[in-house]
């Protein structure tokens, strides 16, 4: 899968799309350091160990570059930044049965707001699967000869 690169400086209005959430009853937020356990258990339960451990490096940042979205207690998605390498997004994923709900959007939307304000005028999104929903959402191009890039090599758990 290859890498993708989304121009931060035309991202556009995030706002109106995590309102909308929200007046859904659902909220994306940046997560905090005492719920690192509940977010990486759930991580590994719903999505990969891997992605469990990428989630883990995001909550050893200041600040934490993890997203969520709640109803109420219950967690429903994630998405990280600043994890693999700088200025890159992911992972993240939506639990399953919430899935097409715009849910995945605003935790995209939240990272990617977050890295403009840090600074970064450009993100990668590493081994981007669904490339057409990227370039769709946040007009993101493909970087050519970005796959496998970083990820070459990579250990990874036996099946």
């Amino acid at each position: 899968m290859p890498d993708m690169l989304v121009k931060l400086y035309e991202l556009g209005d995030v706002h109106g799309p995590l309102k909308e959430l929200e007046a859904k009853g659902v909220r994306v937020r940046r997560a905090l350091p005492p719920e690192r356990h509940i977010v990486v258990d759930w991580v590994r339960q719903h999505f990969s160990a891997g992605w469990a451990s990428e989630c883990e490096v995001a909550f050893g940042q200041v600040p934490v570059t993890c997203f969520i979205a709640t109803s109420g207690q219950e967690l429903l998605g994630f998405g990280c930044y600043d994890t693999t390498c700088k200025d890159f997004f992911g992972p993240t994923g939506v639990r399953e049965d919430v899935r097409g709900r715009g849910i995945g959007k605003g935790l995209l939307l939240a990272c990617l707001d977050a890295m403009r304000a840090q600074g970064y005028a450009y993100a990668i999104i590493g081994w981007a699967g669904p490339v057409e929903y990227y370039r769709k959402v946040v007009g993101a191009t493909v970087i050519e000869g970005s796959s496998p890039g970083i990820y070459a090599g990579m250990l990874r758990s036996p099946s």
